[in-house]
């Protein structure tokens, strides 16, 4: 009877880990999520990763709500998430073709999913919602070209004893890049004197400038041309 006993007990500690064991329940399902392939390049860039990431607008519909997020990389459509979707298997079933299509397309230029048309074309607007935010920002952010762009000014035509001075003015913003001149009398002196004319503004740039000795009557009229081109500038 004594040797019954282990027995027993080495029985029952065998049955412990089978009493003990439960199986995985799943868990809640997740959002939809895709990213473009990552290029197959050796090089890349050295900047952040995550990108830009916009919501586009929230539009309701009558399977329920849709609300995407896009990331861009520069102008490019990285990826997309839907932030909010009808719990419908319809729809579960539509989205990633929805965001394959969109990474393709780089747009919300693309066809809808069939059985999801209600969904789908909720996600288009609210993809192409995100798509022009992205675009105002990247507006807002760089400069106007034409702030930077250059201008050209005609200051006033003069006519003095010596012959007429007329000076052209280019501008880099409110800087005065270059000095040319349209109108000069044909005298030694003045082909002389023009060359220090120019130097001094472009130093001072201002008309605030010498007169050049042996050239006074053309670097009289020179400074007034060029102030009237500069207060024409504004």
């Amino acid at each position: 009877m004594k040797r019954a006993i282990p027995v027993v007990v080495l029985s029952i500690a065998g049955l412990v880990p089978v009493w003990r064991y439960e199986p995985s329940i799943g868990g809640g399902t997740s959002t939809s999520e895709a990213a473009a392939p990552a290029p197959s390049t050796a090089s890349s860039s050295g900047g952040s990763s995550s990108g830009t990431v916009v919501k586009g607008t929230l539009v309701n519909t009558e399977k329920g709500p849709v609300e995407v997020q896009v990331t861009f990389q520069g102008d490019k459509i990285s990826a997309v998430k839907m932030l909010q979707q009808p719990n419908h298997p319809q729809t579960t079933a539509a989205v990633p073709k929805l965001i394959a299509a969109t990474l393709e397309a780089q747009s919300a230029d693309i066809d809808t999913v069939s059985g999801a048309t209600i969904t789908s074309e909720a996600y288009k607007e609210s993809l192409q919602a995100a798509i022009d935010d992205n675009a105002k920002a990247a507006a807002t952010a760089s400069p106007s070209p034409s702030a930077a762009a250059s201008q050209t000014v005609d200051g006033s035509a003069l006519t003095t004893e010596k012959g007429p001075v007329q000076v052209q003015v280019t501008f880099e913003g409110d800087k005065i890049s270059a000095v040319k001149m349209l109108q000069q009398p044909n005298h030694p002196q003045t082909t002389a004197a023009v060359p220090k004319l120019i130097a001094a503004t472009l130093e001072a740039q201002s008309a605030d400038i010498d007169t050049v000795s042996g050239a006074t009557i053309t670097s009289e009229a020179y400074k007034e041309s060029l102030q009237a081109a500069i207060d024409a500038k504004g």
